[in-house]
């Protein structure tokens, strides 16, 4: 039997001065409509106790909605087998899953998708939500910046949504309908969610001008691709009969790990893992979309506590009464060094360089969005344009021009600049970089997920520019 759960959404408008902790529900706050579906939550009458689901086995929820066939191919035979023989990689996968798969299966679940989807990021990140490949694609579902942004998913100085597992996951799923209302299988909307829509229908041309099957097993198609969809049906395999293969599946109970909450005035994220009492790799487990310490309203963003300690974020922060933020944000307006931006702007430059991530040399551009600490002068929170819109730039110094030689005088001879004469080397090795998206991920997601703003766990893997772009 299929569970049907709606999304869980604690709302929480941080209203008010933005000097204090004043929490109401008074005041609306601007909603992003992907999550208009979802429960709400009164805090000034609920509790976040009384949101539990029953609880069971999510396992079983899973293996109920598969729906795709079973390859049973040499190549899907082969992927089982390459998992069977590390059971410790994936049982590290799946361990990382637990926070995160209920809310994907009942995302899945909605749409009427086969609960196959739902473990798609076990091939693409193995559930490390920062994860990184050598091609720039982030997150669970390793989104190319350029189909982040045609899925709205908002990358500026401020945060990335192709990390954020709510924005992401709804990103990803839209994107796999399309391709599958496109190509009528869930095999080929798959393997064009790897290659590229655009690839796979050019392989169909070419089969159906040969009188060949234009079906994903019929295609020729690049073997990153090939092994694409048995790779998930390996994990498939394993899911439906773990016993099978000597793996261990972690209890998971079918209801949420996490809930989320709206704020409605900036706060910092020190603050926040303070009042929710969690550990800093928990919290940036559930949160790794932030690039800043500070948490924006403007953006609408959300925080994703669990249960417990959401229960205890509500109750710390109906107590406290200082100020939510010590971060706000300016507008460069000439292009100056760091030094002269801070002495500028009355900052400390080590605070101005060290929050905004500026390697030492580089200076900041004119137009770019800077993060700096509020005072009386700036007291209030960052503003909406900011929050959608903010970037930042940097260049390094011109190198002063060479003095004239006098008249007769031996000049010296100017070394060339390493590395200068490449040219465009470096976008080209990234054009061309078109690796698997599985390959390799037991060496990256083996020490488990990063949670530092600035550290974001680099995949060797890569779907390929060619997909998104």
């Amino acid at each position: 039997m299929l569970w049907r759960y709606a999304a869980i959404l604690l709302i929480a408008a941080l209203t008010g001065c933005a000097s204090t902790g004043d929490w109401s529900s008074d005041t609306p706050t601007r909603q992003d409509p992907r999550a208009s579906k979802a429960k709400r939550v009164n805090l000034k009458n609920q509790s976040v106790s009384d949101l539990y689901a029953p609880s069971s086995n999510l396992w079983i929820r899973i293996r109920d909605g598969f729906e795709m066939e079973p390859m049973n191919t040499p190549l899907e035979i082969e992927q089982v087998r390459w998992l069977s023989a590390r059971p410790d990689y994936v049982n590290r996968s799946m361990t990382r899953s637990s926070r995160y798969l209920f809310y994907i299966v009942q995302e899945v679940n909605a749409r009427n998708m086969p609960t196959e989807i739902a473990l798609l990021p076990f091939v693409e990140s193995a559930f490390v939500t920062n994860a990184k490949s050598s091609a720039k694609a982030m997150g669970l579902w390793q989104f190319m910046p350029a189909t982040g942004k045609d899925f709205r998913l908002t990358q500026n100085v401020f945060r990335d949504e192709r990390r954020d597992v709510l924005q992401s996951t709804d990103a990803a799923l839209d994107y796999l309908q399309r391709l599958y209302k496109q190509f009528g299988s869930w095999e080929l909307a798959l393997a064009a969610y790897n290659w590229g829509a655009g690839n796979i229908s050019k392989a169909q041309k070419r089969n159906l001008a040969a009188g060949l099957p234009t079906d994903y097993l019929s295609l020729t198609m690049p073997k990153e691709t090939r092994n694409y969809v048995p790779k998930l049906m390996a994990y498939r395999q394993i899911v439906l009969d773990p016993q099978a293969y000597g793996i261990v599946l972690p209890e998971l109970e079918n209801h949420p790990y996490f809930v989320a909450v709206d704020v409605g005035s900036d706060i910092d994220v020190d603050l926040v893992m303070k009042l929710a009492e969690i550990p800093s790799d928990e919290f940036h487990s559930l949160n790794p979309s932030f690039n800043k310490p500070v948490i924006l309203s403007n953006a609408n963003q959300q925080i994703l506590l669990p249960f417990g300690h959401a229960e205890i974020f509500q109750a710390n922060l109906k107590q406290y009464n200082k100020p939510l933020s010590s971060w706000t944000a300016v507008q460069v307006t000439k292009t100056e060094s760091v030094d002269q931006a801070a002495k500028t702007l009355g900052v400390d430059a080590d605070t101005l360089r060290e929050v905004n991530g500026i390697p030492k040399g580089m200076r900041i551009r004119s137009g770019s969005t800077v993060l700096v600490p509020k005072t009386s002068r700036r007291p209030g929170d960052i503003s909406l344009a900011m929050a959608e819109n903010g970037s930042l730039s940097l260049d390094k110094p011109v190198p002063p021009a060479p003095k004239k030689c006098a008249k007769g005088a031996k000049c010296p001879v100017a070394k060339p600049v390493k590395g200068a004469a490449k040219g465009n080397s470096s976008a080209n090795n990234a054009a061309s970089q078109h690796k698997s998206a599985s390959t390799g991920l037991a060496k990256s997601a083996k020490n488990g997920s990063a949670n530092a703003f600035s550290s974001t766990a680099k995949v060797s893997n890569s779907k390929g520019a060619s997909k998104i772009q």
